[in-house]
């Protein structure tokens, strides 16, 4: 067998083609030279599901459909639903490829596809190399013993060679963790090392790690929606202006689709948390319980520090936070197209640094105020009061634009300054 230890692109390529063929993973595992069980933990890893039909018949997984009372008014909050998994799924090849009854069945089907599995482990092979990899408890631990040295005018050198069996990390590894601002010691608290110019461009913001992931995956969330069917989902994105100028932190209640949007100077966790700080003072605990009750957002760096999303200053419990699938943006996609919108008014590569908070305000009036096919010809606005009441859009500093008065082009913020001037 091949000693190499991570497969391929070329490799991938070859797994679609011999399951496409029909072969079996040991005869697979027997062309690439490869042990078994390292294609079918290949294939099990990056089968991708599909809710589709087949010929003349739509998407159906419940159990009853043959003799369903409720047919073509199918939900699956109906009581009778009952989700059925096809039985081959669960011995090998584990996927649809060549299934030979694939064009008659209407159940949930999964695929390998070899671009998109390599794309999913060229992400968890730079996330498991990048960020932190300690968990919250050893973080806080190092920081209440480490953090006061520092501040007394000790090198790392000296404590490191001092405490040799309380520290088991490397002198490089907490100036990492003081440049990324995990400890409550900053660089400043190092007399010597603030006088020294960087001798290389500061990296790339990390990304969300593997701790931040831990219980709030996207199967975590799928889990945790199948028990609360009725718990409504905001999801929280960003737009980008320029590079290096001002964002936008964008708030998307999926049920109304009505969206709010905040301006922020950097792209930040720490601008993000100021944000949803702003919100959580203009409301009690309970009525912010009832607004966010459930926050979904992607892997961005802007978004690598959950706990001050989910609780207050006073450690109580104010929302949940999960994470979407890497490259998975279509998890998150209420939010993605509402951006549409946004886009409207502020074109890519538009420069956000002369609006301030009243202009992008009036621009999600505008938005918000739009009539949407998908709500029948009502508007977000209309049907986030419906929901929540005009009290908390008021607080939210929202307001409804007449329909004829509706400007989704960039003049508007152009109109809004010269009628200030």
């Amino acid at each position: 067998m091949a000693q190499r230890k991570h497969l391929t692109k070329q490799e991938r390529r070859r797994i679609k083609y011999f399951l496409d063929s029909g072969d079996s993973l040991h005869q697979i595992a027997k062309k690439l030279e490869r042990h078994d069980s390292t294609i079918s933990r290949e294939i099990l890893r990056h089968r991708v599901p599909r809710r589709i039909g087949c010929h003349g018949l739509a998407f159906n997984d419940c159990q009853n459909r043959s003799d369903c009372r409720y047919r073509y008014q199918c939900d699956f909050n109906c009581v009778d639903y009952r989700k059925e998994i096809c039985p081959s799924l669960s011995k090998p090849p584990y996927v649809c490829n060549h299934c030979e009854t694939r064009l008659g069945c209407t159940l949930e089907k999964y695929f390998y596809d070899d671009v998109f599995a390599h794309r999913q482990y060229q992400q968890t092979l730079s996330q498991s190399r990048t960020g932190i990899h300690i968990s919250d408890e050893e973080l806080s631990s190092l920081d209440a013993f480490l953090s006061p040295l520092l501040k007394n005018g000790q090198s790392i050198q000296h404590i490191l060679q001092n405490n040799p069996t309380k520290i088991s990390l490397s002198r490089r590894t907490l100036y990492n963790y003081i440049d990324a601002g995990l400890l409550s010691a900053r660089n400043i608290d190092l007399p010597r090392k603030v006088r020294y110019r960087c001798k290389h461009s500061p990296s790339s913001p990390q990304k969300v790690t593997r701790s931040c992931r831990i219980g709030r995956s996207y199967h975590d969330f799928l889990i945790y929606k199948k028990a609360h069917p009725h718990c409504p989902v905001v999801q929280l994105d960003s737009v980008v202006g320029t590079k290096g100028g001002k964002v936008l932190l964008t708030i998307h209640f999926v049920e109304c689709e009505f969206m709010l949007a905040f301006l922020r100077q950097k792209n930040t966790a720490h601008t993000v948390s100021d944000v949803i700080e702003n919100l959580y003072a203009r409301f009690d605990l309970i009525t912010f319980r009832h607004l966010f009750p459930l926050v979904l957002v992607d892997n961005g760096c802007e978004f690598s520090d959950p706990d001050s999303l989910e609780k207050d200053k006073y450690n109580n419990i104010r929302t949940k936070v999960f994470y979407c699938n890497p490259f998975a943006p279509y998890q998150k996609g209420a939010a993605e197209n509402n951006h549409m919108f946004i886009r409207r008014i502020l074109p890519k590569g538009t420069s956000f640094d002369s609006f301030t908070q009243q202009d992008i305000n009036l621009m999600m009036n505008h938005i918000n105020s739009y009539s949407r096919k998908t709500l029948c010809g009502k508007t977000p606005y209309s049907i986030f009061r419906n929901l929540y009441g005009q009290e908390i859009l008021d607080r939210l500093d929202a307001s409804l634009i007449p329909p004829n008065e509706i400007i989704l082009k960039p003049k508007l913020l152009h109109l809004s300054k010269d009628r200030f001037r």
